[in-house]
């Protein structure tokens, strides 16, 4: 996020933090006070919930956890040993973040729904453990003679001005999150794991970061509602309305946005205590209801939150005016001749030996050897079903291999996982695009970057070099989701680049590309090889490929059947029978 926003935001979290103090002031109930200390309370929860299921993508139906091991942190350690909040309240965010270590350690193994469902257990198996222990009821003990020192002001104000400031603190921390690396490389994770591991990221890392952050900030809150309501119960502090509301509020503003938690809560609280109070005899558990309400009119009328519905209208009017602001690119940073010039060397760059992958009774790559020379083109073709993109799969580490062995650099790739091979310089793209679409261009081109550069501001300029290196210097802060599918290829094939990779695999990066656009990508591969980097594409374009590749490859049934020149792979009968058909070999025979 830019200094200049994040100042803004900054400057707008404080004096809204003012303005409610201000309000808090005037008022005289005790009621109102403790609603109004309760409000920022409920929302520093949901934007714990934020900041990890937000960004993340995990639902979490689990926060209860956290917060009630907060809750109970604060008031046994008041119980049994006297020990102030002031100690206790830092000591509840310690073990909402340790129990975010225990339990995202054996949770994260699990996706989608199981995850969600993993997660509601914990708070649920932790109410019971706790009405086994005795601790029904926990009563904080009451210190009138030092009420600062123990949090327990005559004057419930004081109350309101520290759960604020624990919502100002959440919010801070949610505004540094949004725009760095962290927030980014989860951001990337939420929207496409799969291509967020290959340019680099370490999914379980930076997941396991943001449950303990999320976890620390509940256990606080749910430390400042043990001081506020003084007895603390099993049901009050575990119970599954207490995950809900984490997750209501946050959904009801705006997942994955800096305010939406904040609306959440402080639309919702208020209108549920309120018609609890008025018609909680009439009607019991209304305020159950009044969430269950919200988040029907949130899930039909704005999935997104009610902020994030506001601000997608906002884009898809800046995504008009882009379109007619002209979707012509710029050429290549380098430009180099149609005439190939070979960059190979002698030197051998990556070894492929034996390699295979069996499915069950399918093997879809057998034994499969070849080397690839340090700075050429190897170009690999064959019919569809091959294996071709099997063996990136493999050589990657996106699937283990069966048997065999890929040595880069002496070292054996096989047992690596995709973001450590793209940080050791071996960087790829997809046969389908993978973008995050809704990062703009140079956000998702900066993700490749975080890879091999730890300074931030050296990585976005390696992103806006790899920018410009394919073109899409006039495209970087269009949303992805809005781009063509050149352009789309482009920008992944510049986020491979801003790793700094050795090797580039690029996976039938020309297709669907009209003539004069495979003429751009065709320039733009060409540049890359000039740097040195060497390059293994998959294409069925044959006329591309034969222009491009020093060596063509060719599988079939995921065997290989030929590998040498292009002029005299592509003359071979067995090729021409296997993949190129008979109006190729009229043609080399002409």
């Amino acid at each position: 996020m830019p200094l200049l926003r994040e100042t803004s935001v900054l400057s707008r979290v404080l004096a809204f933090a003012l303005g409610y103090l201000f309000i808090s002031f005037w008022v005289e109930s005790p009621y109102y006070l403790l609603m109004l200390t309760l409000v920022p309370l409920w929302a520093t929860l949901g934007v714990s919930w934020n900041i990890f299921s937000g960004y993340s993508g995990l639902i979490s139906f689990g926060h209860a956890a956290f917060f009630g091991l907060g809750a109970y942190t604060v008031a046994l350690l008041a119980e049994k040993f006297g020990i102030s909040p002031w100690i206790s309240i830092p000591l509840a965010a310690l073990s909402g973040g340790v129990s975010g270590v225990l339990i995202g350690v054996p949770t994260f193994r699990l996706r989608g729904h199981y995850f969600a469902l993993a997660m509601l257990a914990y708070p649920l198996g932790l109410m019971y453990v706790f009405e086994w222990l005795g601790f029904q009821e926990v009563s904080i003990p009451m210190h009138r003679e030092s009420p600062l020192m123990y949090m327990q002001f005559s004057d419930a104000r004081y109350n309101v001005a520290l759960a604020t400031a624990l919502l100002v603190i959440a919010l801070l921390i949610n505004l540094r999150i949004s725009g760095s690396r962290f927030g980014l490389s989860l951001l990337a994770i939420k929207q496409n794991e799969l291509a967020a591991n290959a340019a680099g990221i370490d999914p379980f890392k930076w997941k396991m970061l943001a449950l303990v952050l999320s976890g620390a900030l509940a256990g606080a809150a749910g430390g400042m509602y043990a001081v506020v309501l003084v007895i603390v119960s099993p049901p009050a502090v575990f119970g599954s309305i207490v995950s809900a509301q984490a997750a209501i509020f946050a959904m009801f503003g705006g997942v994955g946005t800096i305010a939406g938690p904040v609306i959440g809560a402080f639309t919702l609280v208020p209108v549920s205590e309120y018609l609890s109070g008025q018609l909680g005899g009439k009607l019991p558990g209304i305020q159950g209801v009044i969430y269950g309400v919200a988040i029907i009119l949130v899930i039909t009328l704005a999935p997104e939150g009610v902020l994030a519905k506001i601000m997608a209208a906002l884009k898809r009017k800046e995504n008009r005016q882009q379109q007619t602001d002209g979707s012509l690119l710029k050429p290549p940073s380098q430009s180099v001749s149609d005439t190939r010039t070979s960059h190979k060397t002698d030197e051998v760059a990556l070894s492929v030996k034996g390699l295979g992958k069996r499915f069950g009774g399918l093997q879809a790559v057998q034994n499969v050897s070849f080397d690839v020379y340090r700075g050429e083109i190897l170009g690999v073709i064959g019919p569809n079903g091959a294996g071709k993109t099997t063996l990136f799969n493999l050589i990657n580490g996106i699937i283990p291999a069966t048997e065999g062995s890929v040595i880069y650099e002496g070292k054996d790739l096989i047992a690596s996982a995709p973001f450590e091979i793209c940080r050791a310089g071996v960087a790829r793209t997809f046969q389908v695009a993978r973008p995050f679409a809704r990062l703009n261009v140079l956000q998702n081109v900066v993700v490749g970057a975080f890879a091999t550069e730890p300074d931030d501001q050296r990585a976005y300029a390696a992103a806006r070099g790899a920018i410009v290196q394919v073109g899409l210097q006039d495209h970087s802060h269009w949303v992805a989701g809005a781009l063509s599918t050149m352009q789309l290829r482009l920008m992944e094939l510049a986020r491979a680049l801003a790793s700094q990779p050795k090797i580039l695999l690029l996976d039938e990066v020309l297709a669907g590309l009209g003539a004069q656009e495979v003429e751009h990508v065709m320039r733009v591969i060409q540049g890359i090889q000039a740097q040195g980097i060497t390059i293994v594409i998959i294409e069925h374009t044959m006329h591309a490929m034969v222009r491009l590749a020093d060596r063509l490859l060719v599988l079939d049934h995921g065997t290989v059947l030929a590998l040498g020149n292009p002029s005299v792979v592509t003359s071979q009968e067995a090729v021409i029978s296997a993949y190129l058909g008979k109006k190729w070999s009229a043609r080399a025979k002409r």
